[in-house]
């Protein structure tokens, strides 16, 4: 396994852990028990409560001009993370922990999200309570952007040439069908609010 001699960090609503045992990966790539981490630069993905679905994307040196003033808006952020609406007063008020973890022991498993996984049990070396997750990524110069659904946005981003990174979509509101009514709308978001 490598050593990347950098800290490496998990982000939890769970104030209180002390070890991370290696759980069953969900991730078709990564088979086996893993312990995940992410690096310093994607944190900013990570900013959220845990089950919120999101869309992450940022340029990068084959990204074409056109992919980026087109997603990006012309603005000076160095990436976006996108929820949905119903997430945000929930965003906004979590209270998420940074464990940081130390790098022995990791392998990185995708380059492009910054993950990285240890089949062993790792101890946090500290940890850092994150009061204000949204201003934090404001601080990283993290545009968040806020729409009542993402699959527009997801579909979009998909088939640019931007790096991009969509997780818990199990969670987003179902797409609604050309046509529907905004009383069923109305239904749909209130069936699958948090």
């Amino acid at each position: 396994m490598d050593d990347f001699g950098q800290t490496l960090y998990h982000l939890s609503e769970d104030p209180g852990i002390t070890r991370f045992l290696p759980r069953p990966s969900t991730n078709t790539s990564v088979s086996g028990s893993v312990v995940w981490a992410v690096d310093d630069v994607h944190l900013r993905n990570y900013l959220l409560p845990r089950d919120c679905p999101r869309v992450c994307f940022c340029p990068v040196s084959s990204s074409t001009a056109e992919d980026v003033e087109r997603l990006m808006r012309g603005g000076d952020a160095s990436a976006v993370v996108a929820i949905e609406s119903r997430w945000y007063e929930r965003s906004r008020l979590a209270k998420l922990v940074r464990y940081d973890l130390p790098s022995d022991g990791f392998e990185c498993v995708d380059i492009g999200a910054g993950y990285f996984v240890s089949r062993e049990e790792v101890a946090p070396v500290r940890t850092v309570t994150i009061d204000d997750p949204l201003g934090e990524l404001a601080r990283r110069n993290v545009e968040l952007r806020v729409l009542p659904s993402l699959w527009e946005l997801r579909d979009r981003v998909i088939a640019s040439t931007l790096q991009f990174s969509i997780i818990r979509w199990r969670n987003a509101a179902p797409r609604i069908a050309p046509g529907a009514s905004a009383r069923d709308t109305k239904f749909r978001a209130k069936r699958y609010a948090p």
